[in-house]
């Protein structure tokens, strides 16, 4: 059900057979377009592909008009009410925008279409459970998955009639079940590109399940071709969780990963000081490797031969395995340095 029409938000492909597009938002104000435009180059850095930024009103018009120039990669205004901001959004150079249009008149998502069309500017309409048209909730009386389908699907209508496609779909919402139950009707019911994202979903520990149980159920069925995990924390923190998310999924190829066994009687060494000094190590890694950290001796090779590399061992020395088998060993600091040379020297088949 992976959506078979492409969009191009500047240089990026969304949907058809392209891979799933890491976004994330901008969280500083927009009269400080210095520190905006250098969090957007350690975002990128990091993994985003597309960042979005709240446009709210037309007194930072110059600001944004200057990140939208200079921005490392395409910029997505996100708007809220009044229609004057995105058409003066898609006039800055906007690489896409994102409008509810339950929130916009119809006579004024028109005009937004015709300047978007003019400027062949993408939109991606967004569907929320907490802001979800009158006559939606009239109908259905609560923000079910049906009424948030259907409330997009009359959207996507209504584009359409106005000889407008260029379109990207998102149905959020902070319960993960609605959401997922959502996007999965809409996926059958439209070939758009479709935007995952449980808004709203929390701190870091909380948030990250709840974007992890919502957007991997989706993905594993096909549906989805960008994310946002939405936390309340650093938006860098947001591009981690995407990507180990994708990582998981075999969606992604430009990190590694780390697998380490759990604690229990067996164990002979100290694997969660391991697992986080290997995390450590690899947290600027763009390689597509696999390091295994085992808490025994007996399990450890065997256990994760599939690893690229691996550590375990006991209280007083360490070993260090590749591919299953045994390459070095000594103290937990020499196996630590000879770790990094070789993550150093991989290259992938």
């Amino acid at each position: 059900m992976n959506s078979k029409r492409t969009v191009y938000a500047g240089n990026i492909a969304i949907g058809g057979p392209n891979p799933v597009i890491i976004q994330s938002m901008v969280n500083k104000h927009l009269d400080d377009s210095g520190k905006i435009l250098e969090h957007i180059d350690i975002l990128k850095e990091a993994g985003c592909q597309l960042i979005r930024i709240a446009y709210p009103s037309s007194e930072f018009k110059r600001d944004f008009s200057y990140i939208v120039k200079h921005s490392s990669m395409p910029v997505i205004a996100d708007i809220h009410f009044d229609y004057k901001l995105a058409i003066e959004a898609i006039e800055i150079g906007a690489a896409k925008i994102r409008i509810n249009p339950g929130n916009i008149k119809k006579r004024n998502l028109k005009q937004i279409i015709h300047v978007a069309k003019s400027a062949s500017t993408p939109i991606r309409i967004g569907v929320n459970s907490g802001s979800l048209e009158s006559d939606m909730l009239k109908k259905y009386h609560h923000p079910v998955p049906d009424a948030l389908v259907e409330s997009a699907l009359n959207s996507i209508e209504f584009f359409r009639e106005n000889d407008f496609e260029d379109i990207v779909v998102s149905i959020k919402s902070s319960d993960v079940k609605f959401m997922y139950e959502s996007n999965l009707k809409l996926a059958e019911k439209c070939d758009f590109p479709i935007h995952l994202g449980v808004t709203e979903a929390g701190g870091m520990m909380r948030g990250s399940i709840k974007n992890a149980a919502g957007i991997s159920s989706l993905l594993l069925n096909h549906v989805g071709d960008t994310i946002r995990v939405s936390l309340s924390a650093d938006p860098i923190e947001e591009i981690k969780v995407a990507k180990i998310i994708l990582k998981s999924l075999h969606l992604y190829n430009g990190a590694p990963d780390v697998i380490a066994c759990p604690t229990c009687s067996r164990t002979t060494f100290d694997v969660i000081q391991i697992q986080e000094e290997v995390e450590k190590i690899l947290e600027h890694s763009k390689k597509n490797i696999t390091i295994a950290v085992m808490g025994c001796v007996v399990n450890g090779p065997g256990e994760a031969r599939e690893a690229d590399l691996g550590i375990t061992g006991t209280p007083v020395n360490c070993i260090l395995f590749k591919q299953g088998k045994i390459i070095f060993s000594g103290t937990k600091e020499e196996v630590m340095d000879k770790l990094v040379k070789e993550v150093e020297l991989y290259e992938e088949n």
